[in-house]
């Protein structure tokens, strides 16, 4: 079996896992994912499956779109709600026009310090690892894009919004800095991949869809992602 499935990955679970389940599924063991999504995370997950595997560079060249949800009165180590929260006082909080603002300062491409809680590796292993520890990480700032960020609704301390960005980027650490921008805290509630490139949410297939029905109905053939891939490398979603 070789192709795209644009899955729908359910918050709870990681994406290695997501895609250990597909495979047993499937029966496909080559295969991998096109662009991680953290456990508590839900959406768009692209898993390739034999042939397409050589997709997986292009794949995660495509831009995101995420819908997320915040909190500015608080802040954790992780910049989620995985680890304890801790409160950040705030002298008046910002208007709507400030938060907007605030957030499209962060369009184009930005230097952005990932998040000490992420698989990205320090001495050979993943940075979480040393910071469940309490231990110190330092991780360089990286130039990463992001296309637009557009509020949905804000009635402190939460945020509503929607985002399009490049590979790399972290919705954690934007939050952090919007909310430093504005003099507050910043802490991810949660998080919705609504797309990838052109497999949007709308369209993605769970676990049961892939237990009950024919790979035909859900399976993406190589040459036909190739083709829209190659058609147009990188095609930015409108702002809503």
């Amino acid at each position: 079996m070789d192709g795209l499935i644009n899955f729908n990955k359910p918050a709870g679970i990681t994406s290695a896992k997501a895609l250990y389940r597909v495979r047993k599924i499937t029966g496909v063991r080559k295969s991998g994912h096109a662009g991680t999504l953290d456990p508590t995370a839900d959406g768009v997950l692209v898993l390739c499956m034999g042939r397409a595997t050589k997709l997986v560079e292009a794949l995660m060249d495509q831009p995101k779109v995420y819908r997320a949800t915040a909190r500015l009165d608080v802040t954790s180590t992780s910049f989620d709600t995985e680890q304890a929260l801790t409160p950040v006082p705030v002298d008046a909080p910002p208007s709507r026009d400030e938060v907007t603002s605030a957030g499209r300062r962060f369009e184009g491409e930005i230097e952005q310090v990932p998040p000490a809680f992420s698989a990205l590796k320090v001495s050979g292993r993943p940075a979480y690892k040393f910071a469940a520890r309490g231990q110190a990480v330092e991780l360089r700032p990286r130039t990463v894009r992001v296309d637009w960020v557009h509020v949905h609704a804000y009635d402190w301390p939460t945020l509503d919004f929607e985002m399009c960005c490049g590979r790399g980027t972290y919705v954690r650490a934007l939050i952090r800095d919007w909310g430093k921008a504005l003099g507050c805290g910043g802490c991810l509630t949660s998080l919705t991949r609504n797309a990838i490139g052109r497999l949007t949410l709308a369209r993605a297939v769970g676990f049961d869809a892939l237990e009950q029905n024919p790979p035909e109905t859900w399976l993406l053939a190589p040459d036909e992602a190739r083709a829209w891939l190659e058609e147009r490398p990188i095609e930015i979603p409108t702002r809503p």
